[in-house]
């Protein structure tokens, strides 16, 4: 079957778990490739080097190739630009637009979705209190584009024929915004990149992109209580404010290498996470480095993290029921309490059960299983 492989942006910049999922199907099926923009087949390091790419008007934008997101009113536009006519099977990776591509009755399309467009529905108001655009006269503007964009969402979610979802989480969420089932696949993560250490250094860590969402003010603010060494490794919005709040036991490191932050969840004593994820792929990594983790329970950690409290035989973690200072703190001086529980064979073997090779059986027999059914 000739395939079409549907992403919303291809960058250098864009490397969290949904390229993770490209890069994993691409392996597996043979599939011509299309994205909003695509900056990575001109990128040396990139898997897609030299790959040809079918691309949108969005990519001859200005400053485009630092992502779309400033675009937003186009992007359902500009996605149902893309002419699949010549192939029967249509593959998408969709945690915006990349689902709401253009297909004909004759064209089987299956989206794996890392999440219904979050700004657009959990997220609206988080976005609006920390935009410019969302106060005032823009605000109400800002307002009737999210509320036309939630519509056209919906629209688009009848034109996949099968829904695949990388959470339990997730899965539910596409069932309150568009009413449709999904498959659960959890996403690849690549473990042969972590080494476990036995002998863990003294501080707790946290990696992410610092957005209000992660809520890694609220990590940083209980590290000031606590007076625990903190690392935080990303870059983002945030940054500045987080500098400014944070006391001296806590390191800001913005962006690291790949190999850096592979060094320091080697090492950490503890990962610490308090957003609330779809799925959460670094609280697997962190896993896969024989780490435990302190984590909000609620989401994905919920299918990806066993808690001690209920497992003290196999826990790999340790959650916070609530997102405040006071829980994490909590949460964080019971763990330094029962951190001798934690055996880090057992984060090991749990983070295999998102091994590339489990992601690769389960998505090609779901496609294998979804074309039967359409074609017969």
């Amino acid at each position: 079957m000739k395939s079409a492989l549907v992403h919303e942006w291809l960058t250098p910049k864009a490397t969290g778990g949904s390229e993770l999922v490209v890069q994993a199907i691409l392996a597996q099926i043979p599939a011509d490739v299309y994205a909003l923009i695509d900056f990575e087949s001109s990128n040396p390091n990139s898997y897609l080097y030299g790959r040809r790419i079918g691309t949108t008007f969005l990519q001859h934008f200005p400053l485009a190739h630092n992502g779309v997101q400033k675009y937003l009113p186009f992007l359902p536009l500009a996605i149902e630009q893309l002419d699949l006519r010549p192939y029967d099977l249509i593959l998408s990776s969709s945690h915006a637009v990349a689902k709401g591509v253009l297909a004909t009755p004759q064209q089987l399309h299956i989206c794996y979705c890392h999440t219904p467009m979050r700004y657009a529905w959990d997220l609206t108001f988080d976005y609006l209190d920390n935009s410019k655009v969302g106060r005032g006269l823009p605000g109400f503007l800002t307002r009737y584009l999210l509320h036309q964009l939630r519509q056209w969402d919906v629209i688009s979610a009848h034109r996949v024929d099968y829904f695949i979802a990388n959470s339990r989480h997730t899965a539910r969420r596409i069932w309150r915004c568009y009413r449709r089932e999904a498959k659960v696949i959890y996403p690849p993560v690549d473990l042969q990149r972590f080494t476990t250490q036995v002998q863990k250094a003294d501080y707790y860590l946290t990696v992410c992109r610092l957005v209000s969402y992660k809520k890694v003010e609220l990590i940083v603010q209980a590290f000031n209580q606590l007076g625990l060494p903190l690392i935080v490794i990303g870059d983002g919005p945030e940054l500045s404010r987080l500098q400014a709040l944070a006391r001296p036991n806590i390191q800001l490191l913005g962006n690291q290498p790949n190999a850096v932050v592979e060094k320091y969840m080697a090492e950490a004593k503890a990962f610490v996470y308090a957003a609330c994820e779809d799925f959460g792929i670094a609280l697997v990594e962190a896993q896969a480095c024989g780490t435990p983790v302190i984590a909000y329970g609620q989401g994905g950690a919920l299918e990806t993290v066993v808690d001690v409290q209920q497992f003290p035989e196999q826990g790999t973690g340790l959650f916070f029921r609530e997102q405040t200072v006071a829980a994490l703190v909590k949460a964080v001086e019971t763990f330094s309490e029962i951190q001798h529980q934690f055996k880090q064979e057992n984060c090991r073997q749990q983070a295999t059960n998102f091994s590339p090779q489990v992601f690769a059986e389960a998505y090609t027999a779901f496609v294998e299983q979804c074309r039967q059914a359409f074609f017969s």
